[in-house]
Formats: structure tokens, sequence, C-alpha cells
């Protein structure tokens, strides 16, 4: 009598806790690159997760995913898993402060192993993108079924021209469509040194992407970084779980060393006791790191011109125009980025993208606000859009979603007043409360305790006019919030 064998359990982990300053002004961290739609219909992030649902197959089954990321964009991840149809299925890691991807990655495999399997964890960005999915979800298969023997498996990008802008993996043998053993990673190399890793075929672009058993990473961590091991356990056994959402414990997380997967583990590897290899990857792979790399995965015009939003361009070649609130025209220009926002604009050369990190640093060390929140800024329970402002005035455009409710807040320094201009309204001001409909209004004095709630099935939107002092965010005191803010 023979004995069927047992499927592939293969584990996904979506890594989605960066903040892609290189694409600023359109990523942000209030709202960075992975939840943008940059190409295609789908977000960065859904197309990650949708990738490794894709991966099932004969002898393969794949469980739920599991979200890391920062613990401020956890109902923006909640919004667009339910558009995938898995909010109710995914678990999501949050980190209370960034500590890089070594103990993000240490989350998810203790929460693999919890269920008593030790199963092939996948794991992937949440900001990259691919144009022949079908491939590289093969591709993955492969790797899982490498990894399922104890080997660690990355997957090296077949590079296609000489890229400073990534680091490079060094194969020690053939890797023509095959696992070959890691001889070497190394920095982002000069244009030079480029030009020379594309002549000799055997380097290859990292894309990140790691493929290996959830005991395979805690026994090589062990190895090399016992530290942030210990600190990753500690954090993990002060864990709180809330609905989908696991929270390790805060303290105990911050003190954790922040480093990466390769610093971490993978660059320790190559002649170590531990079988690390890699699989190529040539699937159209791209971590959009940079404007011009969204411009290579754009749809093009004859003359090499990617369009995305309202633009008019005459006289213009291989240049990208990215335009979200106005026409945006340009005239005679090549080789050019330009992208518009509401409250900034960038305009750079396709060869000098990766240098908006330089504008990126700037605005930090002046303080602006424009580093970190659009001016559209989203919340749990919808968003809100601060269209004029001025001394002693702002005006916003809020959305609530169905069913959801701001904070009971009061502030010391501003008063309101709301406009209804879709839906219905449930207004508590003090010890009133009220419902308003399209184009009625309300007054809410400076110090009384107020909410805003929809109680409908329809979006509501309000204009909320503001006056006072101050007019700053921090000007809220929370009495009772559904979403567990301070």
């Amino acid at each position: 009598m023979t004995t069927q064998p047992s499927s592939l359990q293969i584990q996904p982990v979506v890594m989605a806790g960066g903040s892609g300053t290189r694409l600023w002004p359109l990523s942000r961290a209030g709202y960075p690159k992975q939840f943008l739609v940059l190409n295609g219909e789908r977000t960065l992030f859904q197309q990650a997760v949708q990738r490794t649902v894709d991966l099932v197959d004969d002898g393969i089954t794949v469980a739920a995913p599991l979200i890391v990321g920062n613990e401020e964009h956890r109902f923006m991840v909640l919004d667009q898993l339910r558009e995938l149809k898995l909010d109710g299925a995914a678990r999501l890691l949050l980190e209370p402060v960034g500590r890089n991807t070594a103990p993000a990655l240490t989350l998810a495999a203790l929460q693999a192993l919890e269920g008593g399997q030790d199963p092939v964890l996948v794991v992937s960005p949440a900001d990259q993108t691919v144009t022949d999915p079908g491939t590289f979800c093969e591709s993955l298969r492969q790797a899982a079924r490498a990894a399922a023997g104890g080997a660690i498996v990355i997957l090296g990008v077949v590079p296609d021209h000489p890229e400073t802008g990534f680091g490079y993996i060094r194969s020690a043998d053939a890797a023509d469509g095959q696992a070959a053993c890691v001889a070497q990673f190394v920095e982002k190399p000069d244009a030079d040194t480029a030009v020379r890793y594309l002549a000799e075929g055997c380097y290859f672009w990292n894309s990140g992407l790691f493929v290996l058993r959830a005991s395979a990473w805690l026994k090589a961590l062990e190895s090399f970084r016992p530290d942030i091991l210990a600190a990753s356990r500690a954090a993990w056994q002060a864990r709180g779980t809330d609905g989908s959402f696991v929270r390790p414990g805060k303290a105990e997380f911050a003190a954790i060393p922040s480093e990466s997967v390769d610093y971490a583990v993978m660059e320790r590897c190559p002649g170590s006791a531990y079988d690390i290899r890699m699989l190529p990857l040539d699937a159209g792979w791209s971590d959009l790191g940079a404007w011009d790399a969204v411009w290579q995965v754009t749809d093009k015009d004859a003359h090499g011109n990617a369009v995305v939003g309202d633009a008019l361009l005459h006289d213009s070649r291989n240049t990208l125009v990215h335009a979200t609130s106005r026409l945006v025209s340009a005239v005679g220009v090549d080789n050019i980025v330009i992208v518009e926002t509401p409250d900034a604009v960038l305009v750079t050369d396709r060869a000098h993208s990766q240098d908006v990190k330089q504008v990126v640093g700037r605005l930090g060390r002046e303080q602006r606000g424009e580093l970190a929140l659009h001016r559209k800024v989203y919340r749990p329970w919808g968003w809100y859009d601060s269209i004029d402002h001025g001394p002693r005035f702002q005006v916003k455009r809020i959305m609530v979603k169905p069913g959801a409710s701001l904070s009971l807040q009061k502030h010391h320094h501003r008063a309101e007043h709301w406009i209804v201009v879709t839906g219905t309204a449930e207004v508590t001001c003090g010890e009133k409360k009220l419902l308003l409909t399209e184009n009625q209004s309300t007054y809410i004095p400076l110090g009384e305790v107020h909410r805003l709630a929809n109680p409908g099935k329809t979006a509501l939107e309000i204009i909320e006019v503001q006056s006072g002092s101050y007019l700053g965010e921090d000007d809220i005191v929370r009495y009772e919030d559904t979403y567990g803010r301070s």
C-alpha cells in the first residue's frame, strides 16, 4: 500500500512597512507607495498579496497571508484586503516602531510556527511589480520546493541593463533556470562596475524575495544575530491580539536592534554551514524604486511618453507626467518626470530621479508637513481634504464611511461649522444629538464635546469650516474612540 505525499505548505509573508520616499510627492510616510496604484488597476500591496494567493497548485497549499506593517497603516491595509475579499482571513502583525526587516520576518516566523507546523515562508516586499505574474509564481513554487528541504532561497532578477540602484547577488555556478549556490552579496555598484557585472553574466539583482522554512530563519538568526532573536522573542511573548491585529509588546519591540534581513543573515550565509541558493527570476520585475522605474513599466505613446491623469504633451519624448488634481501640460521636454499633487509638484530629469531622496531629506530638516502627509489625509473612519486655509480659518472636505464615526472629542482653540453635502450625519454636540441631511448645517462651539457619525449605508460628505487661534491637528482631546487612538 502506497501513501500519498503530504502537500507543501506555503505561508505568504508580505512586508508592508516601507515608506517609499524616492517616489515623493506621490508616496509619503502617511500614504506610502505600496498602497498606491502605480501600474494596472490594483495597488502594489494588493498585487503582492494576490501573487502569493496565486501560488496554489497541485501539491501546494497556501495559507492566508501574514502582513507585517506599520501600526499607523493598519486600517489602510484592512481596506485594501477587503477589496480582495481577504480581510477576514489575513493576520496583521503590527510594528509599533520601525525596526527594519529582520525583526519583522522574525515575528512572522514565530506566528507561522504557532500552529505546530513549520511552513515554507514566501517573503515578499509589498512595493514591487511584475509584468509576467505566471512566470513569477512558477519561480516562487520552484523556490518553495527547494526550501522545503532546508535551503534558504533568494530570487535573483536577471538584469537587462547595468543598474546602480540595486544590490547584486553573485552565483557560484551556472544559474540556467535552477537554484544556484550563492557565492557573494555585493553592494550597489558604480556605473562601470554595473557594466562589468552585466557582461560577466553571474550577477543578479537582489529582489528582496526570500523563500525558507520558518525554523530555518530562526536557526540562522540565532547563529548570526542572537540578540535580535532574543529581543524579538521577548516582544512576541508580550504580544496582544485584537481581532485580526497582532501587536508585539511596544517597549520590547522598540528595544530590538534595527537590522535588515540581508545584513542580519543573508550576507553571512555564503561560505557558512547554511545552504543558501539563488533562483533566477525573469518575469518583468521592478521594485519601482524611483520615478524612472515607474516610467519604464507605464504604457507609453509612440514618442515614449507615459501619462497618468489629465496631461497634454507637445513635442516631448520619453517623459512621464503623473497628474492627480489638475491639467498638466509640457512642451518641448525630453526625458523628464513631472509629478503633480494638490500641494506639491516635482520636476526632475529621469536620469536623476534617484536623487529625489535629497529633496525628501531637506523637507525633513526643515520640518515641512509635505514630507509625511498629503493634503488629503486618510483616517480609519474615512478621509479629510484641507481644501483652503488662512489666518484663523481652515476649510476641509470630510468623508465618513457608512457606519463609521469620528472620536468623541473637543478642541481648546477652534470652533467648527459643518455643512452636509451628501448622506446623513449624526451629530453629537454636548447633550444634544441630531440628524442632518443634504444642505443642512450645524455649529460646534469652541470647547464643546462633539462627535460626527455616519448612520447610513452610503458615504457621508461634509464641508467643515474651522475658525480660531490655532488649527493644528493636535488640538484634539479624545474621550471615546472606536479605533483605539489616545
